[in-house]
């Protein structure tokens, strides 16, 4: 069995709604003239439903799942089922954006992936990315006083998940690889998704004067240019 098959058996326990976030929070990130867009790991495709509704714009997927695959074909101007690589032949500088909400961390190898992304953009294209934060305060939390490291269904610690990103690295990533990275934003923080942790947190905030302001967010939003040589 190779990779991309013990993935998608692992994606096939996945309640159908883990496929059907809509990611109202991404939208703002992707520009207005982006007209053109790929969406890597679209799940069932609510995302790109909601920029197709908010511009004129062809957007296609790419989604492992064969079901969610199927679903989002019924919203997206065009859907390949497989895994991301130079393998699906996408058309070379043929996009203004390239988005991976909650995608890079799935993959086995993410750096390449960003690699290959910069061969499909369009002269100005951007890549939009949303990506877990493993300095999450709540799993820090769990780990450093409850000292567990348990993994769910969803989340930063979802099961399916094989790589890792703090605020820092995510940058250090992106620079590595040739890409300049114009913005990143801390998106849901701990207040609308752990109220009960929020105290606490802001206790630990204060008292290292900030240093964990990072903390506060479960993902990051990222907006990045791919460097001119």
């Amino acid at each position: 069995m190779n990779i991309e098959e013990t993935l998608r058996d692992q994606y096939q326990g996945k309640d159908s709604g883990y496929f059907q976030a809509e990611r109202y929070e991404m939208l703002r990130y992707v520009p207005p003239g982006s007209h053109t867009i790929l969406d890597v790991g679209c799940g069932s495709g609510n995302f790109s439903r909601l920029l197709k509704k908010s511009r004129p714009a062809e957007v296609w997927g790419v989604e492992l799942d064969k079901e969610a695959a199927a679903i989002a074909a019924s919203k997206l101007d065009r859907v390949i089922c497989g895994a991301f690589d130079s393998k699906l032949q996408l058309p070379d500088q043929s996009f203004d954006c390239v988005i991976f909400n909650d995608v890079l961390e799935h993959m086995v190898d993410p750096f390449s992936a960003l690699v290959y992304a910069k061969t499909l953009f369009r002269d100005g294209g951007v890549l939009v990315a949303s990506i877990p934060n493993v300095r999450y305060f709540v799993t820090m939390w769990d780990l450093l006083v409850h000292r567990d490291w348990k993994y769910a269904d969803w989340g930063v610690l979802d099961r399916t998940h094989l790589r890792f990103f703090t605020c820092r690295s995510i940058i250090s990533t992106f620079t590595d690889l040739g890409y300049q990275v114009k913005s990143i934003e801390g998106i849901n923080p701990i207040e609308n998704v752990h109220p009960e942790l929020v105290s606490k947190f802001r206790f630990f905030n204060r008292l290292l004067f900030n240093g964990i302001e990072d903390m506060r967010y479960l993902q990051f939003a990222v907006v990045a240019y791919p460097q001119k040589s």
